[in-house]
């Protein structure tokens, strides 16, 4: 009998399907390539996967602008695909969870191109956010309902011919629907047993603190609050209250974790209530600076406000922590070298661990894309000021020593790099010095401990820009210093993100130390 709900302490891996693995060979990650790599994830030693949006789309914004949200882009393959992977994930001992996208639909979804053809105030605009204009225009002078901007840039509202303006909060592509409307609550409470009825074991939520807006829409100031009109308003937990009595309602243990951007570990443990999410995402760790001093507080901060927390470097929104680390530096292996170190330290810690593909890999982050093949919304609606997201989603390197390495047979949806060869799959795996190695080798100690430590750390005494600490039997140290500094008394060494100095622990570097 299960007695710890397995996404407690679960590794999971993000997959962002266009880039992962291509079977068709049309230069498209899709179902069935990631099917095929099954075998190499449950060898790297997670224990689910997330795969980002596969459902039927414009790709207006990679997906994440949905236009039927009940089967699978003819891109990524089909719905017996799908059923096919979950069966064979499953096989594999790996938990499957998905994608879902509720703040916003694509423009192409019917209920919108309804609403387009609908008059003012019928139940079709109901269900999204259409507002007569303002008379001073909001923000810009042109009449928009209020001075919301949109996350991509530019204002976040788009005129129709009959004069009305309709809401997105991210690309025109993407109208808000209006999660006042019960119509729209109905909606996906069937979407969610949809998935469920086929297997899923758990929903990734985006932008999951933005499905309810102030009532009268009132202008705001930019950034992310508590006071904002537009995220995390109070009446948004009770949408979560509804999704969780479904969850419930199906054997087994079914999961759903937010997409929450929040001011403080308070506010983002208002969503992990027991009757609410199981778990939230933890940006404070992803955002911290290579820093001790910021780790300790991220750390602090998240143990003392959410029971049940999670830890993340990397995803499909933002740099590779790779090249994040590395930045100031002179020391070409330092970002490499911190983010292993980084990831010793994470795995560490109680509560789950979630990690993005290619990490594994010690994938940097492609900064020198042509402008011509980035796909980014945000690369276009900057006008080519802002790079956009496209650098951390480059598809994988397996195997070769040229693009596409092993991705498919018919090249990239996005250009990779003439230099990636040492990083392939292939090669990592025939390298126990590799970062593959160094994944497999800290994915299996930590499930060996498993079950076998506390919730809780203790802080050890340790030198400046470093960070001791104890869980039970597990002594976690890492160093963000610049010089070599001892190793506290142990009994064992179980794993290092890097070469020990004698019994010294060199910058850069992390260790795991078993005691007693």
């Amino acid at each position: 009998m299960e007695t710890t709900p397995w996404w407690r302490d679960a590794v999971v891996y993000e997959i962002y399907v266009r880039s992962f693995a291509d079977a068709s060979g049309d230069g498209t990650g899709d179902l069935a390539g990631i099917r095929d790599r099954l075998p190499y994830l449950a060898e790297l030693g997670v224990d689910a996967i997330w795969l980002t949006p596969f459902y039927p789309s414009p790709m207006a914004d990679g997906g994440y602008d949905v236009a039927d949200y009940r089967d699978v882009d003819s891109l990524f393959g089909s719905l017996a695909d799908f059923d096919d992977l979950v069966a064979d994930a499953h096989a594999h001992g790996l938990r499957l969870m998905v994608d879902i996208v509720p703040n916003h639909s694509s423009s192409a979804h019917p209920w919108f191109q309804k609403a387009l053809a609908a008059p003012r105030g019928s139940q079709e605009r109901e269900r999204y956010m259409f507002r007569d204009g303002g008379p001073e225009g909001g923000g810009s002078g042109h009449g928009e309902p209020n001075n919301w901007l949109s996350t991509f840039g530019g204002p976040a509202w788009t005129q129709v011919p009959d004069g009305q303006w309709y809401l997105h909060l991210f690309a025109p592509e993407q109208p808000d629907f209006n999660w006042r409307n019960p119509e729209v609550r109905e909606e996906f409470l069937d979407v969610l047993r949809f998935w469920l009825d086929r297997g899923v074991d758990g929903f990734r939520i985006d932008v999951a603190m933005g499905l309810i807006k102030a009532e009268g829409l009132p202008d705001t100031d930019p950034g992310f609050t508590s006071r904002s009109p537009i995220w995390s308003r109070p009446e948004v937990h009770d949408i979560y209250r509804d999704w969780r009595r479904v969850l419930d309602s199906y054997p087994g243990t079914r999961v759903a974790i937010g997409e929450v951007w929040t001011d403080s570990a308070e506010d983002l443990a208002l969503y992990v209530r027991p009757d609410e999410l199981h778990q939230s995402f933890n940006f404070a760790w992803l955002e911290a600076p290579w820093s001790a001093t910021a780790f300790r507080k991220v750390i602090d901060d998240t143990l003392k406000a959410v029971a049940s927390p999670t830890w993340v470097l990397s995803n499909h929104d933002v740099v590779r922590h790779v090249t994040r680390y590395g930045q100031g530096s002179l020391n070409p292996q330092a970002g490499p070298a911190r983010a292993r170190a980084a990831l010793l330290s994470m795995l560490a810690l109680p509560g789950s661990a979630y990690l993005y593909q290619g990490e594994e890999l010690g994938l940097p982050e492609v900064t020198d894309l042509p402008p011509e093949a980035r796909q980014d919304p945000i690369f276009a609606r900057s006008n080519g000021e802002v790079p956009g997201r496209d650098g951390c989603r480059v598809p994988l390197p397996w195997s070769g020593t040229e693009p596409p390495y092993g991705f498919g047979s018919g090249g990239s949806w996005l250009p990779q790099p003439a230099n990636w060869a040492d990083l392939t799959a292939e090669r990592q795996a025939a390298d126990p010095s590799s970062t593959l190695w160094f994944y497999r080798r800290a994915l299996q100690t930590r499930r060996e401990l498993r079950g076998t430590l506390p919730e809780a750390i203790t802080w050890l005494e340790s030198p400046e820009e470093t960070l001791f600490f104890r869980r039970g039997r597990l002594l976690c140290v890492i160093n963000c210093g610049e010089g070599a500094v001892a190793l506290p008394p142990h009994d064992q060494v179980l794993i290092t993100s890097g070469p020990l100095d004698g019994t010294a622990l060199p910058a850069d570097t992390a260790a795991w130390l078993l005691t007693g």
